[in-house]
């Protein structure tokens, strides 16, 4: 198991790239890579987009990582039981079809 920061960095190295290169390709400089790396700062939509592209890795399995993290860091930050997860995962199915019904959800 990792982090998403250390997901990031084993993509990363494993491309044989440093920091700065990374960095520009996502348009972060590389502090601020660094600070993903080490799970210091967030990640919005469209630099997930450009770390999936600059990695060549799936667009939805980043997403899914980087998600995956960012629930579980919430659940431990408000005490909850991992029950929870079960409940997201058929609200999400909820969530879909209301919007999907609404035109609002491209699935």
């Amino acid at each position: 198991m990792e982090s998403f920061g250390e997901y990031i960095k084993r993509l990363r190295l494993n491309k044989g790239l440093n920091q700065t290169e990374l960095a520009a390709l996502v348009g972060l400089d590389s502090g601020g890579l660094s600070k993903v790396e080490n799970n210091k700062k967030s990640v919005k939509e469209d630099k997930l987009m450009l770390f999936s592209k600059a990695l060549e890795i799936d667009f939805n399995e980043i997403k899914k990582q980087y998600l995956s993290e960012q629930f579980a860091i919430k659940s431990i930050e408000y005490s909850v039981s991992n029950d929870v997860f079960q409940l997201a995962e058929t609200k999400a199915e909820y969530f879909k079809n209301i919007y999907a019904k609404q035109g609002k959800l491209e699935l």
